[in-house]
């Protein structure tokens, strides 16, 4: 049995659509999981969204077991959470960092990421559709964890 991918959203990205769209657009939420699901090619998405730290750190661990990949957009969780950091250090597959927007054209917070330190990959600034290319480009991964 393939295992999934792991498309993890921390908080306020269920705004999307809604929240600052000159900077991170019109595309809600909803259309980003669709377009996660298109682009897989198959394989079975694991989309989720949560305003909680904890939340987020219990599909990490869920992931360890479970998940292929992780993507993760952890927004504000990027800058602050050790907890998170600890967290993805467990997983033995390919992490992606995923930003809707490029954090480093950004204020001085958001240019240090705990996420990075232990990601495979860091994308940022593609907008919302950029999931697409994050899960496309996940999929043809040869380390990924079947």
């Amino acid at each position: 049995m393939t295992k999934p991918i792991f498309v993890l959203n921390g908080p306020n990205l269920n705004r999307l659509g809604l929240r600052e769209p000159d900077l991170y657009g019109a595309t809600t939420l909803a259309q980003v999981e669709a377009l996660c699901h298109a682009s897989a090619g198959g394989r079975t998405i694991e989309f989720r969204q949560t305003n909680s730290e904890e939340r987020l750190i219990d599909w990490v661990h869920e992931a360890i077991d479970a998940a292929a990949g992780i993507i993760i957009n952890p927004a504000a969780f990027t800058f602050t959470s050790l907890a998170l950091f600890d967290a993805l250090k467990m997983f033995p597959g390919p992490i992606f960092e995923f930003h809707i927007t490029n954090v480093h054209r950004r204020e001085a917070v958001y240019h240090h990421s705990y996420v990075s330190k232990v990601a495979t990959a860091v994308m940022a600034g593609m907008g919302a559709d950029g999931y697409g290319i994050a899960v496309q480009a996940m999929c043809a991964r040869k380390d990924l964890l079947d």
